[in-house]
Order: C-alpha cells, then sequence, then structure tokens
C-alpha cells in the first residue's frame, strides 16, 4: 500500500521574505485560493499578529480544501500560555492549525532566547497543548534543526520529542542555513526515526543555499519524513525555499517515488501546474524562468537537429516525461544548429504545412542560419521566426508601412527650474495608401518609439489596444565603438498570450524599432488567424 505525503506550502509567509517581493491582502487571496484549487493540503498564511497585513488575512479561514495554517513563535520564556499576547493571536485568528517556530539549536537558545535549555522545551510543550486546547491541529518547526543536530544531536532530539510527546501532529526538521547535503539529511532523518518519532509525523523544511533544497526534501522523504513544506517558484528568503513546482511533478511521475507515494494532487490537477507557475510569476510581475525544470517554456525544448530528429520518432530518447503531463509542450526549436526536423517540427506546430523536399525549406533554412549569424536570436524570439517563416512562404499581409522614424534626446530646464531628460520620437506610416504622422513623448527613446508606433494605426488601432511591452533586453555582440546590438522585446495582450521578437543593428534604436515593428505585425497577424481570416487578407 502506497504511503501518503501530505504538501505544505509556504509561499505567503517565507516566500515573503524574498527580497522585493510584499503581498498585499489581495494578493494572499490570491494566491491561497490558486493554492488551495491545485490541491495542496497546507497553505501557511504568514504571521497574524506581527503586521497588519497578516492580521487582515486571518479575519476569516482562506481556503475550502486545504488546511489555513498561521505561523507564530512558541510562547515566551517566563509567561504562562494563557497570558502571552503572541500565542493569544495565532490561537485566535481564523486558522485550522499553528504552526510554531521552536528553537532546537542549543547555540539559539543561549544566544537568541536568553534562557535554559529546559526552559525552551517547556515554551515547546505548553504551546502545542495550547492549541490542541483550541481545538486546531498543531506542528512545530525545529529551527536550525540539522546544524543544531550535528553541534549537540542530544538537545535536538529533545526539542523534536517535546513537541511530538505534546501532541504536534507534525514535527518539521528545519535546514534553516541552507547548508546541509542529502547524505547528511538521510542519516539523521533516520536517526529521528529511530530514536522514537514516526516518519508518518515527520515534516522537511529545506532552504537553497547549496542549490540541494529539492535534493534535500526527496532525500528526506526516502529516509521516512511524509510532509514536505516549500513554496511556489522556490521564491524565499537569500537563495529561496523548496521549490514545489519541481518536487510535486518528481514526486507524482518518477517511479521511485509514485510507486511508493501518493499525494492529494490529482493526475488532472497536475497538468495545471505549468500554468500555476506561470500564474504565479504574473502576479509577481516577472517574466518566468525559461529553464525552470518541467514547467519553464525551454524545458521540453529540443535544438540540436540529431535531437530534434531522434525526438519525432520517439519523444522518449530525450524528454524524461512526456510534457503534456505537467501541462507543458514540446518545442523544437530552429537555430543555426538545426536541422530539417526542427525546422519542419516547428512549422507544424504553428499551423505551416510544407513538405520536406520543397525549395523555400531551404531557402528559410539558409536564411535563418546568415540572420543568427549575424546576430539574431530566433530560439529566444518565436514570434520574430514565425514572421520570417511566414514571409518566406507568403502568407503575411502586408498591414502597414513605415516611411520614416526620428527619435529626439532632450535635456533641458523644466518650468519649475528642474534639470530633466526628455525623449521624442517622430513616426510616419502608411496604411492602404494613407500617410499617418504620430509623434510621443516616453522615458527614453525605445519607450517613445513604441508609443508613437502604436499612436495611430488607422484601422488597425482598435487590435492593438491590449497590447503591452513587459520586457526590454540588449546585448551587446562585440566590442568597440561600431557595436553590433541585439535586442529581444517580449509582449503580452489581454488574453495572456506572450511573444517575443527580435531586433539586430549597429543602432540600439534601429534594433529596437525592427523588435517593435515584428510585435505589432504578429499581433495583427495572430488575430486574423483566430479569426479565420488570414486567407482573405
Amino acid at each position: 500500500m502506497k504511503s501518503r505525503l501530505y504538501l505544505f506550502d509556504t509561499t505567503l509567509r517565507d516566500g515573503q521574505q524574498t527580497p522585493g517581493i510584499d503581498f498585499s491582502v489581495e494578493d494572499k487571496i490570491a494566491i491561497a485560493g490558486m493554492l488551495d484549487a491545485f490541491g495542496i493540503d497546507y497553505v501557511e498564511g504568514g504571521y497574524p499578529g506581527a503586521n497588519p497585513t497578516d492580521t487582515a488575512f486571518f479575519e476569516k479561514k482562506r481556503t475550502t480544501r486545504a488546511k489555513f495554517v498561521a505561523f507564530g513563535m512558541t510562547k515566551r520564556v517566563g509567561v504562562s500560555a494563557s497570558n502571552d499576547p503572541g500565542l493569544a493571536g495565532l490561537l485566535q485568528s481564523q486558522s485550522d492549525a499553528i504552526c510554531y517556530v521552536a528553537k532546537s539549536w542549543d547555540y539559539h537558545v543561549r544566544v537568541a532566547l536568553g534562557c535554559t535549555e529546559d526552559e525552551n522545551l517547556d515554551a515547546i510543550r505548553a504551546s502545542v497543548e495550547a492549541a490542541r486546547g483550541a481545538g486546531k491541529e498543531a506542528m512545530v518547526d525545529c529551527e536550525h534543526f540539522f546544524d543544531g543536530f550535528k553541534a549537540n544531536p542530544d538537545y535536538a532530539l529533545a526539542c523534536a520529542k517535546a513537541a511530538h510527546e505534546a501532541g504536534a501532529r507534525w514535527v518539521v526538521l528545519c535546514d534553516t542555513n541552507g547548508g546541509t547535503l542529502p547524505s547528511e539529511v538521510r542519516a539523521i532523518v533516520a536517526r529521528v526515526i529511530a530514536e522514537g518519532i514516526p516518519g508518518e509525523n515527520l515534516g522537511i523544511h529545506a532552504h537553497d543555499d547549496t542549490g540541494q533544497a529539492v535534493a534535500n526534501s526527496l532525500a528526506a522523504v526516502e529516509a521516512g519524513v511524509r510532509q514536505i513544506q516549500g513554496t511556489l517558484n522556490g521564491i524565499g528568503e537569500r537563495c529561496g525555499n523548496a521549490n514545489l513546482i519541481t518536487l510535486i511533478p518528481t514526486l507524482m511521475l518518477k517511479p521511485a517515488f509514485a510507486d511508493r507515494f501518493t499525494t492529494g494532487i490529482s493526475a488532472e490537477a497536475l497538468k495545471g501546474i505549468s500554468r500555476l507557475s506561470r500564474g504565479f510569476d504574473e502576479l509577481l510581475n516577472r517574466a518566468p524562468d525559461t529553464q525552470s525544470p518541467y514547467v519553464g517554456s525551454s524545458a521540453f525544448a529540443t535544438k540540436a537537429g540529431i535531437h530534434a530528429s531522434a525526438i519525432l520518432k520517439e519523444p522518449e530518447t530525450y524528454e524524461h516525461v512526456p510534457p503534456e503531463t505537467v501541462g507543458n509542450r514540446r518545442r523544437v526549436m530552429v537555430s543555426d544548429q538545426g536541422g530539417r526536423a526542427n525546422f519542419v517540427a516547428e512549422l507544424k506546430r504553428r499551423g505551416i504545412e510544407v513538405a520536406r523536399a520543397d525549395h523555400r525549406l531551404d531557402t528559410l533554412i539558409s536564411l535563418v542560419k546568415e540572420r543568427e549569424a549575424q546576430g539574431y536570436a530566433y530560439e529566444g524570439a518565436d514570434a520574430s521566426f514565425e514572421l520570417l517563416a511566414r514571409r518566406t512562404l507568403g502568407t503575411v499581409p502586408n498591414f502597414f508601412d513605415v516611411t520614416s522614424f526620428r527619435c529626439m534626446i532632450e535635456r533641458r530646464f523644466d518650468a519649475n527650474g528642474q534639470l530633466k531628460t526628455v525623449s521624442e520620437a517622430i513616426v510616419k506610416i502608411e496604411v492602404d495608401g494613407e500617410e499617418r504622422m504620430s509623434v510621443a513623448e516616453g522615458h527614453g527613446p525605445v519607450n517613445a518609439l513604441d508609443i508613437a508606433l502604436r499612436k495611430d494605426l488607422g484601422k488597425f488601432q482598435a487590435e492593438i489596444e491590449d497590447m503591452e511591452l513587459v520586457d526590454f533586453k540588449v546585448r551587446i555582440l562585440n566590442g568597440g565603438t561600431e557595436a553590433v546590438t541585439r535586442v529581444l522585446i517580449e509582449s503580452r495582450d489581454a488574453t495572456g498570450a506572450r511573444w517575443w521578437t527580435v531586433g539586430v543593428s549597429d543602432n540600439i534604436i534601429d534594433a529596437s524599432f525592427q523588435a517593435l515593428m515584428d510585435s505589432i505585425v504578429y499581433k495583427l497577424m495572430k488575430n486574423r488567424e483566430m479569426a479565420g481570416l488570414v486567407a482573405a487578407e
């Protein structure tokens, strides 16, 4: 019979300690809903009473399926559990469970708490008993457990046993500094179980300071723990926490774990994990990591021609799991390293049918290789590649022509005597034989060009109102005063679609304009493709 693994998400508490991340109450409600719908067992919401946001968040229960968890410290030494205001805030919150953080390294007990070892043990017991008395599930995060165990194994074990004997449902072993290795995790977890705390009551909380938080979590599971704590996309202080987005597919799809364990996530829900990961990044207003395991856009991407040819025959040759099981897709990328198989597969995926013997395919391959030699990078600019392919095959409508553009940068004093730098762009375009001119100011020349270009496209204007530029990357490809510049632009629209375009020139403004142009043309083309009007243009 398979053992049940329980997934505990601490994105809203530990994840919020990531530099640059500060969740609002609305953010927390949205994220809790995402986690609850996905099937996570425990959602830790924060520390009620510690700040206004967390206090407001815990005014009512925020999950339907998952257990809603409040986090906080064990009672203070010298104060009874019934008279500790911090403990009262946890007990009175609208949570199903309380996760206490308790010192388990004797060094921290002396230095951070300034109390005796026995007083710390008493605080652990009393806090767990208070939570149980309030009808809440109790768990204890044994902070710095692995470092504490290596320094004084007897005391670290005493802390864990105090929590377990007082009735804690979970005793969580924390690698708070993130410096423990998988072999150490296995050995220490095995020792804890041998000392009398069953694996079914043990959890693991790993940080990623050596890049091994996922490996340490898996090692702990192999050694016997049954609860795994982590965060969405591995966010967290310093180097982050164990990444649940990587852990969950590994537990569910790899036979070493899937044959022995089950989780609360269904196979159907697992297909939504890529959407969950990217949706979370959207909420954080950051670009998803393209090389993130399982869910990144490059996770199942193949560039080398020999690999692509094999994948088209037997996907298992270069894929460790089927991409559709995690809601991702296979990408056979086009580049100067790609063969005919890459191009045929990528064109087919985009709805462009072309025979392997078609001479136009040879033209496209030669053109891509020539342009990549100049600095273009089509594996990172899918929209520009599709436009190039369709133009080579003669299927891109001529929506508009840019007859000229001009950028001006002026540094001047404004009416208040403040020195400011102003960027202005003028763009002239022709739509159906009618010339239009737009002028715009922006935060820099590229922003000004972007605004001016999209200011008046005549009959196409309404189609691009929901389009926005969300990322802009510049790379200098060679040195000197005549350096060639590559610009990558990421755009999106109200449908949630994202696309990347590229421009290359010895002039950064010209390279940017190329990418901006491709972005707009791609949007217009896709609008017609969705409406089934491409052939009619």
